[in-house]
């Protein structure tokens, strides 16, 4: 037996010493040990372990329990039985919860077993839960935490260039700042296959970085992969509105429409920009109208906006207006 290994048992035993013999009271202990030292591996050993011996009295109540601690135990057991791609969308999870934290400085997510055979769409789809819960994290703080998500992008898209995945990995890096990674992504993406979500991830990035200019030669980019995309052309129209051009932005929305007739953002795009246009009192009518349905209050308050801008528009729509977004 391995000097690790005897190290990793006398700890486990103080653990459950510690909890009364209880194997999932030496999980919680173990897993709160993991959230103040991620990097640290003595927590790691432990668990694996307790995963080797009392793995039926452990594996039922963490199943049932769902918290972040039970979550991020799961993920590591997942990685020991193998199960690589669910313990990268586990991981995921708890880093959306607490990004706070460097979930990813974990051992076993920086191992060759782990990078070497997580499919490029799990990877991704764990980037896109560590972004579920909106944190910012635009920060020299956050990017040193996410540091070893960078590394496996790196190394997973380099092997496995799937173009929806890499493009739907962007995203992380993106909401970081690195928009070099995101970029990158998308260039490994094009060349194993041009697609629209590329197209559209570069258009994000751009966007991010304030620069419509560009976002809107990336979207025009994804028209041409999608033509028939209603939502491609809102996206364009939105750009277009960004930079003044108001024409432009009636004209794509109608074009949207032509594909998606019912839809509202469309239509309530569409009254917006004509009012901001040409001061439409019809259109403005119509926004009011629409408004309460947009699920999207940031988006409407915009629209509104855009809208109570518009020339010789009447007082008492703007005032309807902008109750309407809550003034």
């Amino acid at each position: 037996m391995s000097n690790q290994s005897v190290n990793a048992g006398v700890q486990l035993a103080r653990v459950l010493a510690h909890c009364g013999g209880s194997p999932v009271g030496a999980v919680d202990v173990l897993v709160g040990a993991i959230a103040a030292a991620p990097a640290e591996p003595e927590a790691y050993a432990s668990l694996a372990e307790l995963w080797r011996e009392r793995r039926t009295e452990v594996e039922g109540p963490l199943k049932r329990d769902g918290s972040l601690r039970s979550v991020l135990a799961q993920a590591y057991f997942l990685f020991l039985d193998g199960d690589v791609d669910d313990a990268a969308m586990a991981l995921g999870s708890v880093t959306g919860a607490r990004p706070d934290v460097a979930w990813g400085a974990a051992p076993w997510f920086g191992d060759a077993r782990f990078l070497g055979a997580v499919s490029a769409e799990a990877l991704a789809e764990a980037c896109l839960r560590a972004l579920d819960y909106g944190h910012d994290l635009d920060s020299d703080a956050m990017r040193e935490r996410f540091a070893p998500w960078f590394h496996a992008l790196d190394v997973v898209s380099a092997r496995s260039p799937v173009p929806e995945s890499l493009a739907a990995m962007s995203r992380l890096p993106r909401a970081c700042g690195r928009y070099d990674l995101a970029f990158a992504l998308c260039d490994r993406a094009d060349a194993a296959g041009r697609v629209m979500w590329t197209a559209v991830a570069r258009a994000a990035t751009w966007r991010a970085m304030g620069d419509p200019g560009q976002a809107a030669a990336a979207y025009e980019d994804a028209l041409v992969l999608d033509p028939t995309n209603w939502s491609l052309h809102l996206d364009l129209a939105d750009v277009r509105a960004e930079q003044g051009d108001f024409a432009e932005a009636v004209r794509l929305v109608e074009r949207g429409l032509e594909h998606e007739p019912g839809d509202v953002t469309l239509r309530a795009a569409r009254a917006a920009f004509r009012t901001r246009l040409a001061g439409s009192a019809d259109d403005l009518r119509a926004l009011i109208d629409l408004a309460p349905a947009l699920a999207n209050t940031a988006y409407r308050d915009q629209l509104i906006d855009y809208a109570c801008a518009g020339p010789d528009v009447p007082p008492d729509l703007v005032a309807r207006a902008r109750r309407s977004d809550g003034h």
